[in-house]
């Protein structure tokens, strides 16, 4: 299974769900990878830690090296790093990839990505973290998957992106990947006790959209999570927050 999880609007909680359930994923025994395609690398800093800064291959020198022909061209199993969590490995991003899709774009490379990640036969579940930004890299990552995750935040802002960003799956599904499924919404930064976001969950459920549970809690421990490169799952596993992570993968799984 490939799931990617986008959004075009940045400040979601886009890194943070990606690595998260695939830490959960890894966790249950399932060998894991995630796929860092966002410049700013976060889920590579946050599965990593300082260790991110020492990379040799990043993704950024697999689709560099798409660019041009080579007799003894790297495979993709050579881009992958293990993290220091069982059964979890990372393709990681670099800053270079914001300078590579312009030409990896005009050489209609989007394919590739799906190609690469189609023969990782060794990984069980694929997590593909995205740019906020409907370009290359997101479009190269909607073609790979099988399904697609949107985070939400509880934001009118959220909210109006929102039917934007299901048009241009929508958009990718009819002209490139038609098995392509949007898996749910997930609510990111719930807090429970606030009219608003109890509100606008309960009218996207009216309107029919695809509103996963559980909602994931608003918690400064996962500030804690980003600082020490440690999953929730690593961090405090009877945490609520972790909770529900594990609820939400089993959900997604069952």
């Amino acid at each position: 299974m490939r799931r990617v999880v986008f959004n075009q609007k940045g400040g979601v909680g886009k890194s943070t769900i990606t690595c998260n359930l695939a830490a959960v994923s890894a966790a249950r025994g399932l060998s894991t990878l995630v796929v860092d395609l966002d410049p700013q690398a976060n889920s590579t800093r946050y599965l990593l830690g300082e260790a991110s800064k020492a990379l040799e291959l990043t993704m950024a020198d697999f689709f560099e090296g798409l660019l041009s022909f080579r007799w003894n061209a790297r495979k993709p199993e050579n881009f992958v790093q293990s993290t220091p969590f069982a059964d979890l490995h990372l393709l990681p991003a670099h800053g270079q990839l914001d300078e590579l899709a312009g030409k990896l774009e005009s050489r209609y490379k989007m394919y590739k990505l799906r190609e690469a990640l189609a023969g990782l036969t060794d990984f069980q579940a694929i997590y593909i973290d995205t740019p906020p930004a409907l370009n290359f890299y997101t479009r190269s990552a909607l073609i790979a998957a099988d399904t697609c995750l949107i985070p939400f935040d509880c934001d009118d802002f959220s909210r109006q992106a929102l039917y934007t960003l299901l048009d241009n799956v929508r958009e990718i599904q009819a002209d490139h990947n038609p098995d392509l499924q949007v898996e749910g919404i997930v609510v990111n930064q719930f807090q429970s006790r606030a009219r608003l976001p109890r509100r606008l969950v309960d009218e996207l459920r009216a309107e029919g959209l695809p509103v996963l549970e559980p909602y994931l809690s608003s918690s400064v421990k996962i500030r804690e999570s980003h600082d020490q490169a440690r999953p929730m799952i690593h961090l405090d596993a009877g945490h609520k927050l972790s909770r529900e992570f594990q609820e939400l993968f089993q959900r997604l799984n069952a």
